[in-house]
Formats: structure tokens, C-alpha cells, sequence
């Protein structure tokens, strides 16, 4: 008997705190949340709401959760959702979250990790349904909700079969008063806008209106100006009224979208309950914004609440996107609904993908055939088959041979029926890792020869190791840990409809690119910074020669040289406007055709030592037997 006293004054004090902090001031949503406590039986959602200010019961069973009452403004949605043809898992108590928010009229519900909009957001009403009390609480049973709470305060530990709320009517012009000077944070931590709703009647005479929305919030400026076209004039003389809506940080627009930023500013236009598409002049919808940077893709989207009503679903279908700076984007869309924009956060689109693929497919073929020439220029060449550096460049351009081959087919095979694309995509990661390794060794190579001269370089099969076998060791781990490679879908800028694929690591997924970070980038930086590291060394040591001051040698000496070491590859570090564009294409040009430089640097150097040659055989003298470093390191 004390117990269930203790229980009723529990609920008592509850209720009377709840009044006394609404004295003041309203309520400006309800989140009621808790555990539902159901069996194994086919779950489902028993939503009935419709207008009013009755109040509103959450109560729960062994194979349903009900939402059940009269307090929205406009929506009347009565319907049973069934979760477990939606992937539901129905093991254990699942948690769920109900959130009414009156100044927009929506209401939604989270259970078991989804979102669903029970209430989408509409125009303002005059009165809102607010300072939501707790009425009687059902009996508790043994299935139904556990640890039912408000906001953060616990209302019982109990498993009740359900709990009910009174409102009240208060004017949604005070509530939103409230609500912009006093910030409060609502769901998800966003704090409560106040939609702002025009509306303009049409007739047959109607030659459009303009609609604009000058906001301050949170101490931030923006506007969104809508065009409404004449084509929207209706065609009998019966006339209409459209309805243009401006919402701002209203997080259930974003509810499900992690690699995308939607802007703060949502515009709905509607007329009546009519159903407009496909207008012969569209709807213009200009939003000014925050800088986005060129590197990040924005869409204009809409949502349709009649095509997919339960989630909020941004597609780009009937709009057209105009970039006008990096602070306005302009929207030509053909139909109305909910419109906003849509900012592409990582990874970037690639601007000029087109001619970047192209150069990246010619060089890639002139490299190949390039290294082949360069190994069967070093294999025929008997003469100097003794020499430790020839088994290094060997490894070098055969590396780069594999890689520039898989790279001029990647986006062929991406096409490939079963797990080919995977395969591809390990296999080109291993012929990037062997390549960039071989350039390192170039690097121990050329130190070893400048200052280490007395001292034997490591035997060739150490070499074969190191370049051919390491790269296999993180290839391998990160095959076993699965879902790193597959077929990697590259945003086109130019066109957002037609992106390129290829078989690359899934950097698109946090697990993959952290792989990619870890083990090509890291690779990468360690090159380039020894590669830059190691000329400037060989540039003091023999800059005072005499076969360096003359500008031709020494050049394609210092162009050789930076492509054994893999400097070029640096420029990747290098994408900052207003040359973003320059250094693109350039790295783009330079590690395309790094085999066919590489051919040339070789070509050059041979017909340099024959010059010599003849040079040493025309003298009465032997000559300086370091003739210049770059002959002495071929010789080596």
C-alpha cells in the first residue's frame, strides 16, 4: 500500500514541477522517451493523430507501439507500419523516441535506430498545442514501455502498458517569440526555428510574385528569394492561393544523411492540395549561403512527402542547379515541394574529369611501353649488366609498367561480372605501394653512391625484397580485413549524372580510406619528403663540377632525378586556389607519363656518356674517373 502512495506522489510532484516550470514560460516541444519492451512476434507502429488539442497516449504491447491522439494543427495521419519488413530486429527491448514539435506541426519518432516522420513539417497555424502535461499512467504489465522519461527526467522504472499527455492551446505567435529569445535546444541538440510563411492568390491574370526571406538567426544572416512563374496561373477562373514556406536548422531535414551537408535554409511551395508538375517555366529558388568551397559538390533537391512519407528522401529528379559564386546557388525546378540544396562533403568532385582521364589513359600507355623499352634496353645492353643500379631501375620500370597497365584498364574491368574489380583494386594498390617503394630505394641508391662510395651497395636480391615483397604485406592484411576494394564511383563536377568508376580502394567508407591514409598516403609523404631531402643533398655535393654548369645537363640530370625520386608525386599535397586547376592537370601530366620521362632521362644519359666517351678518346689524358655523378651512379 505504501508503495503504490509513494508511486501516485512520485507521479503528483511530476506533474505539479512540470506546471510550475510552464508558468513562465511554454513548452516548446515534447520528447518522450523510453524502452519498449515487446516479444518475437511480428513487430508494427499504430499511428492515429489528427487535429486538435486533446491530448496524446504512447502506449505499447507484444507486437505493436501506438501513437494515438489529437494534437497537431494540420496533419491526420492514421496508419500500421509493419517494422520487420523494414529489417527491424526484434531481439532484446528497443528504444524508441517521440518528438512533437508544435511551431512546426511535426512530429517524429525514432525506433530501433530509424527515423520516421509521422508529421511532416507545415506552414505556421494560428494556435499551437503546447505545454504537454502527464495525464494517468496505464498499469504495468510484462510487456510494454521500460524507463518511460521527459526530456531527461525518469517518470518510472516500471514496465507500464502506456502513458498519456494533456495540452493546451497557446498562440503559436508567442510560442515563437519565446523561441528566438531564449534559444532552447530542442531534438538533437538544434535550436527551434520559426517557419516564416507567405501566401499570395493566383488568378488567371497572375504574372508571378517574388518571395523573399530576410533572416537573422543565431546572429547569421541569409535569404532565400522564390520566383513563382506565370505558368502557375490557373487556367480556369476559379482562382488559388500558393503558399510559400521558409524553414531554417530544422534537423529533420538531415535525419539519415551523413556524407552530405544540407543548408540551413528548406523552402516548401505548395497550392492547396494540388499536385503540380512539370511546369513549362520553372520555379526559380535563389539561396544565399555561407562560402562553400569549389572543391565540394552542391545539388539542388527536392522531397516529395507523397512519394516516400515516412523518411525524409532528397532527390535531384526535376531541378537544375546553377552556381552563381560560391554564396548563392540558383535552383530551376519544374514541380513544388520541400527544396533546398544539397553540399557534397567528402570526397570532392573532380573538376575537367574528361580531360583528366584522357591524359591519365595516354600517358599511362606511353609509360607502359616506355618501361618495356627501357627494360629491354638495359637487358641487351650486356656491357652494363654488372652494374648494382641496373637491377634497381629494372625493378623501377617494371613496377611502373604493371601500375600504368592496370591503371589504362581500371575502368574497363570495373565492368566485370564477380569479385574481378575486387581483385583489380588489390592488385593496382600493390603496383602503386611497388612502385612508390622503388622510387625509395632509388633514393638509398643515389645517397649510397654520393657519399658511401667505398662502401659495397646491398646485394640486388635485397632490393627484389624489399621492392617486390613488402608491398604485399599491407595488400594482403587489408584484403583479410574485407570491404577495402571494389569499385571506387568518382563525382564528376562537369556532370553529375555520368561519374566515373574504377577498381580502387572504397575510400568513399571510413574503414577504406583510413587504409588508404595509412598506407599509400603515409608511403607518399615519406617519399616525397626524403625524395626532396636527397636532391637538395646531391645538388650541394656536386654543384661546384664543371659538368653541372652547363645548363642542359644539369637540368635533365635534376628532371631525372626528381622522377626516380617520385617528387612529382608531392604535387598531390598541392591543391589550393586560384591554381588548383594548373597544379591538377599538371601532376596529372607529369605522373602519367613519369615511364615515358623516365625513357628519355635514360636516352639522354647514354648518349651524354657516349659524348664522353668520344670526348676521352680524342685526349692524351685518362680522364677524371668520376666523369659526373650521374655517370658514376649508372656505373655503380
Amino acid at each position: 500500500m505504501m508503495v503504490r502512495v509513494t508511486a501516485y506522489l512520485r507521479a503528483a510532484f511530476f506533474v505539479i514541477t512540470l506546471l510550475a516550470a510552464g508558468s513562465s514560460e511554454h513548452d516548446l516541444f515534447l520528447e518522450f522517451c523510453g524502452q519498449w519492451r515487446h516479444g518475437k512476434d511480428p513487430l508494427s507502429l499504430d499511428i492515429s493523430v489528427s487535429p486538435g488539442c486533446a491530448g496524446i497516449s504512447v502506449s505499447a504491447n507484444e507486437s505493436s507501439l501506438s501513437v494515438k491522439g489529437s494534437i497537431t494543427a494540420k496533419c491526420q495521419r492514421t496508419d500500421v507500419i509493419p517494422l520487420n519488413k523494414s529489417g527491424f530486429a526484434s531481439q532484446g527491448d528497443t528504444d524508441f523516441c517521440l518528438l512533437w514539435e508544435p511551431l512546426l506541426d511535426q512530429m517524429m519518432l525514432e525506433v530501433g535506430g530509424r527515423t520516421l516522420i509521422l508529421c511532416p513539417p507545415s506552414s505556421p497555424a494560428e494556435k499551437c498545442c503546447t505545454d504537454l502535461s502527464q495525464g494517468v499512467n496505464h498499469p504495468n504489465a510484462s510487456y510494454g514501455i521500460v524507463n518511460g522519461r521527459i526530456r531527461t527526467d525518469h517518470i518510472s522504472h516500471r514496465t507500464m502498458t502506456g502513458y498519456s499527455f494533456t495540452g493546451q492551446n497557446t498562440s503559436c505567435k508567442v510560442l515563437c517569440d519565446q523561441a528566438n529569445q531564449t534559444y532552447v535546444k530542442g531534438f538533437h541538440g538544434t535550436k527551434h526555428p520559426c517557419a516564416l510563411r507567405s501566401e499570395e492568390t493566383m488568378t488567371r491574370s497572375f504574372r508571378g510574385q517574388t518571395f523573399t526571406s530576410n533572416v537573422k538567426w543565431d546572429k547569421q544572416e541569409s535569404s532565400t528569394t522564390v520566383y513563382i512563374p506565370r505558368s502557375m496561373a490557373p487556367a480556369t477562373s476559379i482562382s488559388s492561393a500558393v503558399s510559400v514556406t521558409f524553414y531554417k536548422n530544422n534537423s529533420l531535414f538531415e535525419a539519415g544523411y551523413n556524407e552530405v551537408k544540407l543548408l540551413r535554409d528548406v523552402v516548401e511551395i505548395t497550392v492547396g492540395n494540388e499536385v503540380i508538375a512539370n511546369l513549362s517555366e520553372p520555379i526559380k529558388i535563389v539561396f544565399k549561403h555561407d562560402v562553400i568551397s569549389r572543391k565540394h559538390k552542391r545539388r539542388c533537391v527536392s522531397w516529395d512527402t507523397r512519394k516516400d512519407p515516412l523518411k525524409v528522401n532528397w532527390l535531384v529528379d526535376g531541378c537544375k542547379t546553377i552556381k552563381n559564386g560560391d554564396q548563392n546557388t540558383e535552383c530551376l525546378c519544374d514541380h513544388l515541394t520541400y527544396f533546398s540544396v544539397l553540399v557534397q562533403l567528402e570526397p570532392g568532385p573532380v573538376r575537367h574529369l574528361l580531360p583528366l582521364t584522357v591524359i591519365t589513359s595516354v600517358g599511362c600507355a606511353a609509360s607502359f611501353f616506355s618501361c618495356i623499352a627501357v627494360m629491354v634496353f638495359f637487358c641487351r645492353n650486356r656491357r652494363r649488366s654488372k652494374e648494382q643500379s641496373v637491377a634497381i631501375h629494372l625493378g623501377l620500370a617494371s613496377s611502373l609498367a604493371f601500375l600504368s597497365l592496370l591503371f589504362f584498364f581500371t575502368g574497363v574491368l570495373v565492368s566485370a561480372e564477380g569479385n574481378v574489380c575486387t581483385w583489380v583494386g588489390a592488385m593496382l594498390h600493390y603496383a602503386l605501394l611497388s612502385s612508390l617503394t622503388w622510387m625509395g630505394i632509388e633514393v638509398f641508391n643515389t645517397f649510397w653512391l654520393v657519399y658511401m662510395v667505398f662502401r659495397p651497395s646491398p646485394r640486388p636480391a635485397v632490393w627484389y625484397l624489399i621492392g617486390f615483397a613488402f608491398p604485399v604485406v599491407p595488400v594482403v592484411a587489408l584484403a583479410a580485413v574485407g570491404d577495402i576494394y571494389g569499385v571506387l564511383e568518382i563525382a564528376n563536377a562537369d556532370d553529375v549524372s555520368e561519374p566515373y568508376h574504377m577498381c580502387w580502394m572504397k575510400i568513399t567508407e571510413q574503414k577504406a580510406l583510413l587504409a588508404h591514409f595509412l598506407t599509400t598516403m603515409t608511403l607518399l609523404a615519406i617519399l616525397v619528403l626524403s625524395g626532396i631531402i636527397m636532391l637538395f643533398l646531391v645538388y650541394r655535393e656536386i654543384r661546384t663540377r664543371d659538368e653541372w654548369k652547363q645548363n642542359r645537363v644539369a637540368f635533365f640530370s635534376i628532371w631525372g632525378l626528381s622522377c626516380l625520386f617520385g617528387t612529382t608525386w608531392g604535387l598531390t599535397f598541392l591543391k589550393f586556389d586560384p591554381l588548383a586547376d594548373f597544379i591538377l592537370f599538371f601532376s596529372c601530366f607529369l605522373n602519367s607519363f613519369q615511364g615515358f620521362f623516365l625513357m628519355l632521362r635514360f636516352c639522354m644519359l647514354d648518349w651524354i656518356r657516349k659524348q664522353a666517351d668520344r670526348s676521352v678518346l680524342s685526349r692524351t689524358s685518362s680522364g677524371s674517373a668520376k666523369q659526373h655523378m650521374l655517370q658514376n651512379s649508372e656505373k655503380r
